[in-house]
């Protein structure tokens, strides 16, 4: 009978060095070792603790729209090297190797399909190219899917992740900030829904446009989300920063975001504020889960 009392053991992080890689993944808050596979049916959201691990683009589409109604627009559009940037490796050179990782071609997709029945417009950063950086691309492809929102009169919902503007593209990158903003406040004007989410990290440019012009201002918990970076902020003021300073939660408490929803919860939440905006009645088949 001992051996029904013997207490349960976690895997540890020494345990798998003789297994394939890609079947764990360490949790960066908790120290939890978790099946990858169970992470991904998750949302890659902590089972043990609920730290919202980074999720890609497809990621994204798939959590918000209805399985099979999303089709990708604008994925044939490509950033030019107006300035013919060179650090320490040329720009072109560093498109060609994010290009090679990316199957849309630039750090947003867009385009149409239905959130529980709902008709809408979606554009998803995609933090793995180049940072998640806004660049003459990612400016057009989000003001066009924009456009498309308010000819046909449906919600417009952007998923932000993004380290800001994008330096390499300059002036052209800057002005992407003035183009975004401007058909949001022709969204405004004409009464159409815009809901923003913000997820870790959103910074910089980004930031100061299309990321915080919602009608509805979203971001899962803990993300990081800024323009300047603390570092740089206490060395301008001259006084060390408060805890938890750009977190979402300390915007929330501090007016900056109308509410902190889990990754697993988002669905059945913006059905609900749509609907609600829309003038539609509640749904009857979506239900938000019970957070783990």
């Amino acid at each position: 009978m001992a051996w029904f009392r013997k207490p349960k053991t976690r895997l540890q992080a020494a345990d798998r060095r003789d297994l394939p890689g890609e079947l764990w993944e360490k949790c960066p808050n908790c120290g939890e070792i978790l099946y990858t596979q169970k992470l991904k049916e998750n949302w890659n959201v902590c089972p043990n603790c609920a730290f919202h691990l980074r999720l890609s683009a497809d990621g994204y589409v798939a959590l918000l729209t209805d399985e099979g109604s999303f089709t990708e627009m604008d994925a044939d559009l490509r950033s030019a090297d107006p300035l013919g940037f060179v650090d320490l490796k040329p720009y072109r050179d560093r498109l060609v190797a994010a290009e090679r990782k990316s199957a849309h071609g630039d750090a947003v997709m867009t385009g149409g399909g239905t959130l529980d029945g709902i008709p809408v417009e979606v554009g998803v950063m995609d933090f793995s190219f180049i940072g998640g950086s806004m660049g003459s691309v990612v400016g057009e492809k989000l003001a066009r899917a924009g456009m498309r929102a308010l000819e046909a009169r449906k919600p417009y919902i952007i998923v932000s992740a993004s380290g800001g503007a994008r330096m390499m593209e300059g002036i052209f990158s800057l002005m992407q900030m003035a183009k975004t903003s401007a058909v949001l406040a022709q969204m405004h004007e004409a009464g159409v829904p815009y809901v923003a989410l913000l997820t870790d990290p959103t910074t910089g440019g980004v930031t100061a446009s299309y990321a915080m012009l919602g009608d509805l201002n979203l971001s899962e918990p803990n993300a990081l989300i800024g323009f300047a970076g603390p570092r740089v902020i206490e060395q301008t003021i001259k006084q060390e920063l408060p805890e938890g300073f750009q977190r979402a939660e300390f915007l929330l408490e501090h007016g900056m975001l109308d509410d902190i929803v889990d990754r697993r919860q988002m669905k059945a939440y913006l059905s609900r504020s749509l609907r609600h905006m829309l003038g539609l009645p509640p749904s009857e088949t979506l239900r938000a889960p019970e957070a783990a």
